[in-house]
Formats: structure tokens, C-alpha cells, sequence
């Protein structure tokens, strides 16, 4: 798994964000994070898939699918079945 096939939009403060990032590490799934208050278009990004909210943690994939504040077992499944 490259670190490009996921990116995660995040913020420095959100809780949600760190400990998925947390479970993430543990688990060996590496991911690229972008922080949404420091690139205004990412924030636009999350917007889009939140139905114009900036809802973090919001995962994005290599196939352009998107998930909002998932499980490590929703993303795990999602990685699986990119696989």
C-alpha cells in the first residue's frame, strides 16, 4: 500500500483525526494527510463529499470514493477490496 492510495483531510485539533491516524499507524496502513485549514482547496474537497460541511476525518481513495470519520474496520474493508 503507497502512501498515495489514501489521503486523509484532516484538521491539528480534531480528536476523530488523531486517533484514526493512531489506528491507522498501528496497523501498518501508510496514507498521506492533508491539513484542510492549511490548503483551502483540500477544505474544498471534503465540502464536496460532505454536502458542503469540512467533516474531518475524510478519507479519500485511489478509486476517488470517499469516507467520512470511518472505523479502521471500514477502512480496512475499503482497502481490501482495492486491493
Amino acid at each position: 500500500m503507497t502512501a498515495a492510495s489514501v489521503t486523509m483531510y484532516s484538521t491539528p485539533w480534531c480528536g476523530y483525526c488523531h486517533r484514526l491516524k493512531s489506528q491507522m499507524d498501528r496497523e501498518g496502513i501508510s496514507y498521506e494527510v492533508v491539513d484542510i485549514e492549511q490548503h483551502p482547496e483540500a477544505a474544498q474537497i471534503v465540502e464536496k463529499v460532505n454536502n458542503g460541511n469540512q467533516t474531518v476525518p475524510t478519507l479519500v481513495y485511489a478509486d476517488g470514493s470517499a469516507q467520512t470519520n470511518p472505523s479502521l474496520k471500514q477502512v480496512k474493508e475499503k482497502l481490501a477490496e482495492l486491493a
